[in-house]
């Protein structure tokens, strides 16, 4: 089955045929390239909604994410970002493994072609040109072979005539002799060019027109190949997301199994538990006494009207929470008008962010204390002075986020019911407190809770607060001297204005009689006298092993 054979005479046929073929190419790759903008598109509209969908930052949105339900959302929403970038995959390797190589073998098989026709155009003029001789030949002999005839007879007709000359018969006999020889020669030249033509035809239709249709079908045919390959290519592209997007679709089902309405509704609980009991049986208020009509403690209509005991933490007993309207304004910082087990977590959440920036600042200080050491090996590498400033910033940082946070844990231990026993750590938090945050503790300290159901402050809260530190005062004046336990050496100047606090010199030598118990404040003296805490980090110490009570470190 050869088209040299069977179709040597439809070479205007099989030009149309080939161009058709390559129309199909071109028709299957713009097929692909819109294939490959639909799934594109698909994908951008995917991650939109996937994006859409997402909690925002820092929004209540982000907090209703702590349920199992939403958590199993938000993964079908990353699942679905994930599906997205497959169909993007998709995209990318149409356009790689089909788009690209068919448009290159387009170009080729266009030059190709041309290629091909043109030497079938070409061996189709010298044909015609082989046939236009042979035909030229044929009527020059035709003319030559008549012109030979009429001059014979006319030489003839003269021999006969008895009235013409010998010499005009003389001229006709040559005359048609020559017209003889010139048909001779015709007939000689027709004779070569028709041999000629027949082996120029025979080569062209059985030599030149076959190769010529036979690269021409080879070349076809590789074409429907290359087409029949690319559809298989199509067909795999898709085959080999199937498995990725066989897993973002298990992920969702696990994310959907892992849903847990036992953990939601305990998540309910932890959200919105007040931590009050609920109100206590009403008293019967007998107006048949002829007595001043008593009202119980416990009545609604009462109940913003009396004085309730003072809390130091624990349940409220007898208190209408659910009825009373909340206070409207500002939050005080230490959430007092919260019921009380939100408070507590809205303070633990604050005592975790606070540890969280303290390490942050320790581990900076650390990072800083290294550089400048490097600096002290290498001085051409830069000026340890000059980091000293940053590194005492950094350290002021720190004492202001470890009292901060003291002061939250004072008043979550306070929310817990763990009020603080008077230990030497307690009147140092006390006498920071009153110095340096004295309005935010008086806040704090034993606050009364209103008839409303969230937490005021009273006027005698202050004076509270001021007979606990003279309390820890007196205590701590009735108390011996503590022996000196080792020295240290000031590494900054620290100016002590708070009470229980000590000033020091950068470069000063002191007596240690109380180290650090992990407040970050060792208990130095000067001199019988004087005597305070100052920051852990401001002093370096140096304990005598011998001492009582001194630690021995490594």
């Amino acid at each position: 089955m050869s088209w040299g054979t069977e179709l040597w005479d439809q070479f205007d046929n099989l030009e149309k045929h080939t161009q058709w073929g390559i129309d199909i190419l071109e028709k299957y790759i713009k097929f692909v390239k819109e294939r490959t903008e639909i799934e594109l598109s698909y994908a951008k509209q995917l991650r939109n909604l996937s994006k859409k969908y997402q909690p925002k930052k820092n929004s209540k949105e982000e907090e209703e994410y702590r349920y199992t339900a939403c958590k199993a959302f938000l993964s079908t929403l990353n699942e679905m970002n994930d599906y997205a970038g497959q169909h993007e995959v998709v995209s990318e390797n149409l356009t790689s493994q089909i788009i690209a190589g068919l448009a290159r073998y387009v170009q080729e098989v266009k030059q190709e072609r041309k290629s091909h026709f043109h030497d079938g155009r070409k061996a189709q003029q010298h044909i015609e040109t082989c046939w236009k001789q042979l035909e030229s030949s044929k009527r020059r002999f035709e003319r030559d072979c008549k012109e030979a005839d009429r001059a014979q007879q006319y030489f003839e007709k003269m021999d006969a005539d008895i009235n013409v000359t010998k010499a005009d018969v003389e001229k006709a006999r040559q005359q048609a002799q020559v017209r003889h020889q010139m048909a001779e020669d015709s007939k000689a030249d027709y004779s070569s060019n028709l041999q000629k033509f027949n082996l120029e035809q025979r080569e062209y239709y059985h030599t030149h027109i076959p190769n010529i249709f036979k690269k021409i079908q080879e070349m076809e045919e590789r074409r429907i190949v290359r087409l029949g390959e690319s559809m298989k290519t199509y067909a795999e592209v898709d085959r080999q997301v199937i498995p990725i997007i066989g897993k973002c679709l298990d992920g969702i089902v696990k994310a959907a199994e892992s849903i847990d309405q036992n953990t939601d509704s305990q998540l309910v609980i932890e959200a919105y538990k007040s931590g009050f009991e609920p109100p206590g049986d009403i008293e019967f208020e007998d107006y048949t006494q002829p007595m001043k009509r008593t009202v119980s403690e416990n009545s609604l209509s009462n109940s913003r009207e009396g004085k309730a005991e003072p809390k130091f933490g624990g349940k409220s007993k007898g208190k209408l929470w659910p009825f009373i309207k909340k206070n409207k304004g500002a939050a005080p910082e230490d959430f007092s008008n919260l019921p009380p087990e939100q408070r507590r977590k809205k303070l633990q959440q604050k005592v975790d962010e606070l540890n969280k920036e303290i390490q942050k600042e320790m581990d900076q200080r650390e990072a800083i204390t290294k550089m400048k050491d490097v600096y002290l090996k290498n001085p051409q590498m830069g000026d340890p002075a000059s980091l000293d400033h940053k590194l005492t910033e950094v350290s002021q940082n720190i004492e202001k986020l470890r009292l901060e946070a003291q002061k939250f844990e004072a008043w979550l231990a306070e929310v817990e019911g763990r009020l603080p026993a008077r230990s030497e750590q307690a009147r140092r938090q006390s006498g920071l407190y009153d110095a340096q945050t004295a309005p935010t503790v008086n806040n704090c300290a034993q606050a009364r809770e209103s008839p409303d159901g969230s937490y005021t402050e009273e006027q005698s809260q202050e004076s509270e607060v001021k007979v606990l530190a003279t309390d820890f005062d007196d205590e701590f004046d009735d108390e011996e001297p503590l022996p000196a336990i080792g020295t240290c050496k000031a590494l900054y100047t620290f100016d002590g204005q708070n009470e229980g606090t000590i000033s020091v010199v950068e470069g000063e030598t002191l007596y240690v009689i109380e180290e650090d118990k992990g407040d970050g404040w060792t208990r130095i003296r000067r001199n019988e006298d004087e005597e305070g805490y100052v920051p852990t980090s401001y002093v370096e110490v140096y304990l005598d092993k011998n001492a009582k009570g001194a630690k021995t470190y490594i």
